[in-house]
């Protein structure tokens, strides 16, 4: 693997994740997150599309963020 991953995540009151800490120790925004999962900057991340039509993502290696640290 040569790209970062994703270790902790960042909830809002609405238990919404907002931002996620990298490998790298960088603190970035889910539609950024998102933009560089893409790009195949950050690794073991699966990319989906909703019935609206928006984009997620979610971990290859778990079924979802909920195991995932929260970095506050």
């Amino acid at each position: 693997m040569n790209g970062e991953q994703l270790t902790a995540v960042y909830r809002n009151n609405n238990d919404e994740i907002i931002s996620f800490q990298t490998s790298g120790g960088r603190i970035i925004s889910y539609r950024k997150a998102l933009l560089e999962a893409e790009e195949g900057l950050i690794e073991g991340i699966q990319i989906y599309q909703d019935e609206d039509g928006s984009m997620h993502l979610n971990p290859s290696y778990a079924p979802s963020f909920d195991d995932f640290p929260s970095f506050y």
